[in-house]
């Protein structure tokens, strides 16, 4: 069998002696995890050891495989320079991993090297292999970054990996190296949020059942709002298991310093069919999206149409009959945003009416949104399922003179300077300060920090 095992690893620095200078003792539960693992590794002899790191290159649309014959990188970045290592590449695999994966329609490949250093994601779990006993003058390595591209192309580069390994007839072993969430506690690093701790539980749970399924289709908002960096690494993962028959081990899982360590391990036995994530989660894609559907209101039921129709046949749809009267007859400026897996794919919209009724407004911004967003590329017919839209209708903007008179959830803002002006909708996830929504609608308008703005607000209907 071509995969041998696979591990998911947290990538802590002070867990590292050298680093934490006693404070690692706080996490010895994960430190003697790590270190049974590493052992498992060793006696297992792979050939090639893959290690997907989110501290490696990372692009929103590409796999970043590292190039070259081999790689160094020390920790001094956490003052223990004297921690340093070095590892010899398998550029076979890393050839015809490139080439399959661009041959199946993964972008995927060596493009884009910036620093050839080894990560701290990388290094730490080489660093208790090293200890363990790893011969590297005989063992080759992998080094893989993530991605910002959907679950299902995360697993789809898995299986790929996975069957690269066959062809070439590689014994390998599979890192995930990635931490759960980092706002576990008030007084950590990063503060608490209350979907941290929900997200930690259920990754934990789904990694120890083996339930690759529920890993694949976690709830977005939880994972965004946990600060999470390692689930990407795991869908990989997933992948590269495919059909395979797992037995999850939980060795470890620990938040003492207000970031969640999990250390899972994934013993494989034969093949078994019934494991076929990637056709299950389209299964599970497909009726999401027809429940979706189902329930959308009539505002969000023609930005669709308006969308569809044009990225189907590159022209304008036409207004459907039937259109109640608060679209017929009100005019108001309206923005059409789209979400796909979680993520921003594209927001257009007017401050005020600029078409002769709001059923236009929408029709016209539903296009923008998909063609027009300098953010991003035009959306594609193969994307059109996992859009997710909404709609706001705005209000008449409000001047307004102080910034108490600003209520993040409540009120969307306007800040101008000059011909400069900026806008940003109200109730937006990650945005939790009247601050925030003000620094935000600046950069928006390429208003520096420090200038001063006037300000309106004004509230939204929201359709979904």
């Amino acid at each position: 069998m071509s995969i041998l095992g696979a591990a998911v690893v947290p990538h802590p620095p002070i867990i590292l002696p050298e680093v934490g200078r006693g404070e690692e003792e706080k996490i010895s539960a994960t430190t003697k995890a790590y270190k049974e693992i590493s052992r498992r590794i060793v006696d297992l002899q792979p050939d090639t050891i893959i290690i997907t790191s989110p501290h490696s290159i990372m692009y929103s649309d590409y796999f970043h495989i590292s190039p070259g014959e081999a790689a160094a990188g020390n920790m001094s970045a956490f003052r223990a320079p004297q921690v340093a290592l070095a590892i010899n590449y398998d550029t076979e695999f890393v050839r015809k991993l490139a080439a399959d994966a661009m041959a199946q329609g993964v972008q995927a490949g060596t493009l884009g090297e910036r620093n050839p250093a080894l990560d701290h994601g990388t290094l730490i779990p080489l660093r208790f292999l090293q200890q363990a006993g790893l011969d590297f003058n005989r063992v080759k390595f992998l080094r893989i970054g993530l991605s910002g591209m959907s679950a299902a192309a995360h697993y789809k580069f898995g299986q790929i990996i996975s069957h690269v390994a066959e062809d070439l007839g590689r014994k390998i072993f599979f890192v995930a190296s990635g931490d759960l969430s980092h706002k576990l506690k008030a007084d950590g690093p990063y503060g608490f949020v209350e979907e941290g701790p929900q997200f930690d539980s259920q990754v934990m749970e789904n990694l120890s059942g083996a339930d690759f399924l529920k890993l694949l289709t976690m709830d977005n908002k939880i994972c965004n709002r946990a600060a999470e960096c390692g689930l990407r690494s795991f869908w990989i993962m997933a992948g590269a298991l495919d059909k395979k028959s797992v037995r999850a081990e939980k060795l470890s899982y620990e938040g003492t310093f207000g970031v969640g360590y999990g250390i899972v391990y994934f013993d494989i036995g034969g093949e078994d069919s019934n494991r076929n994530f990637a056709y299950q989660l389209a299964k599970f894609k497909s009726f999401e999206a027809a429940k979706r559907k189902s329930s959308e209101d009539v505002f969000v039921k023609l930005a669709r149409r308006s969308l569809e129709t044009f990225v189907k046949t590159h022209a304008p749809a036409t207004l459907p009959e039937n259109l109640p009267p608060e679209l017929l007859n009100r005019r108001a400026g309206a923005f059409v945003s789209l979400h796909k897996d979680g993520n921003l794919r594209g927001c257009i919209g007017t401050i005020i009416a600029t078409q002769k009724n709001l059923a236009e407004e929408i029709l016209q911004n539903a296009i923008s949104a998909c063609s027009k967003d300098p953010r991003f590329e035009p959306v594609t017919i193969d994307e059109l399922d996992d859009i997710e839209y909404s709609v706001d209708v705005l209000g008449e903007p409000e001047r307004i003179f102080d910034v108490k008179d600003l209520d993040v959830r409540r009120y969307g803002v306007i800040v101008e300077n000059g011909a400069r002006r900026g806008l940003l909708l109200p109730d937006l996830e990650g945005v939790d300060t009247v601050a925030e929504q003000i620094a935000i609608a600046k950069r928006k308008a390429g208003i520096r920090p420090d200038e001063k703005v006037s300000l309106w607000r004004f509230e939204v209907i929201r359709h979904h």
